[in-house]
Formats: structure tokens, sequence, C-alpha cells
């Protein structure tokens, strides 16, 4: 169980960097875009299965939240200003 958490805050970290480099100024530093990450992994996972579209692996978990979590910046920084 607490593998599993850390597992996933992992992720969402890395998952957060990386929509923060793709979105290119969206970020809101490292620590809220880890945050970000985490929540994506959620907003992610519920993108894709409105596409039918299932990843599996760390790989696909990554990309998944990354998903998620870019399009939370996206929404994000249109507040933002």
């Amino acid at each position: 169980m607490l593998e599993s958490i850390i597992v996933a805050i992992l992720i969402g970290c890395v998952a957060g960097w990386l929509a923060g480099v793709i979105m290119k100024g969206g970020g809101f530093g490292f620590l809220w875009n880890a945050i970000l990450g985490i929540i994506g992994g959620f907003v992610g996972a519920w993108i894709l299965s409105l596409f039918n579209v299932s990843w599996g692996g760390i790989v696909g978990q990554i990309c998944t939240a990354a998903i998620g979590a870019a399009a939370i910046l996206f929404v994000a920084g249109l507040f933002k200003k």
C-alpha cells in the first residue's frame, strides 16, 4: 500500500515536470507542477477513457498523467493571466 502511494507520487512528479516542459511557461514551479501531475493522473485517465485508450506499464502511466497535467496547466494558464 505505501509503495503504491510512493510510486504514484513519483509518477505524478515526473508527469508534472514533463507537462511544465510541454506547456513552455505554463508551469507554476516544481512543487505545484508535481501536485498537478498527481491530479493529472486522474484527469488523464478520464480523458483517455473518453477515447477508449488504455496504456500499460510505468511509461503509459507517466504519459497518461502528463496529458492530464498538461490539460490542467492549460486551463490554469487561462486563469493565471
